[in-house]
């Protein structure tokens, strides 16, 4: 089975099962002031984990969730069983799964999955970025005015307080401003053409790993800053290449 097919395979897999405790009662492992770790998001992991190693046995699993597989292997699946975990409990039916391969340090594969609309991008290098199967593109938008912009503000003071800064600046001149919850979905929107950039102090590299090949793939672009504080953190900024989205940050 190729790398691509696996992904789908198990983003979708999981998503059913996500959608399928959807609305229930769900154990909480977790809970902090701005953020929940469910039982469920182990769960689809593991799920996710069972499908890619069984496949191929001598890659690695990174994930939310923890690690798994061959850890000195040039191949690393880079997974978010969860993207959105407030989201989802809270009965919000904005959340995906994001699964990306990275092959020597370059993302080869991305898929990310919403089950709630039952939406699927996927990506691979040298290839196409879909949308069900039908090629999409970034938006042609070039004025700020005119743009949908997306703002994450993080978990602690200082991206909280950054992030709102942000959104103050911008809400002034974007046509409209959405903080959504997951940061995955948002880069798949923006892939999409439906926003037109997504800025955040602070995200895993879970989150964002699959919408990188998926925005650049689909025309925009993405820009990462490695936070020294924080393994595999990052700040981001991610457009659709044409709207002058830093005169805003």
């Amino acid at each position: 089975m190729s790398y691509l097919k696996t992904a789908k395979q198990a983003a979708t897999q999981a998503g059913a099962f996500l959608k399928g405790n959807f609305g229930k009662a769900m154990e909480v492992d977790e809970a902090k002031h701005h953020d929940i770790k469910l039982a469920l998001d182990k769960e689809s992991q593991d799920l996710i984990t069972r499908i890619i190693l069984d496949e191929f046995p001598d890659h690695a699993i990174y994930g939310e969730e923890g690690i798994a597989g061959d850890q000195s292997s040039d191949y690393q699946w880079i997974v978010d069983p969860i993207d959105g975990t407030v989201n989802f409990f809270y009965g919000i039916p904005h959340y995906c799964v994001s699964i990306a391969l990275r092959h020597q340090g370059e993302i080869i594969v991305g898929v990310i999955y919403d089950p709630s609309s039952d939406e699927l991008w996927e990506v691979e290098k040298g290839g196409k970025a879909l949308l069900n199967g039908v090629e999409i593109s970034v938006s042609p938008r070039t004025k700020i005015e005119e743009s949908i912009l997306f703002v994450g503000c993080g978990k602690d003071e200082k991206t909280m307080k950054s992030g709102l800064d942000r959104f103050h600046r911008a809400s002034k001149r974007a046509r409209k401003m959405r903080m959504m919850g997951s940061a995955a979905l948002g880069m798949a929107y923006i892939a999409s053409g439906r926003m037109d950039a997504y800025v955040e102090s602070r995200i895993s590299l879970w989150d964002i790993a699959a919408g990188q090949l998926l925005v650049e793939t689909a025309g925009g672009k993405v820009s990462l800053t490695a936070l020294d504080s924080v393994k595999d953190g990052y700040s981001i900024v991610a457009s659709n290449a044409k709207i002058p989205i830093e005169e805003i940050l």
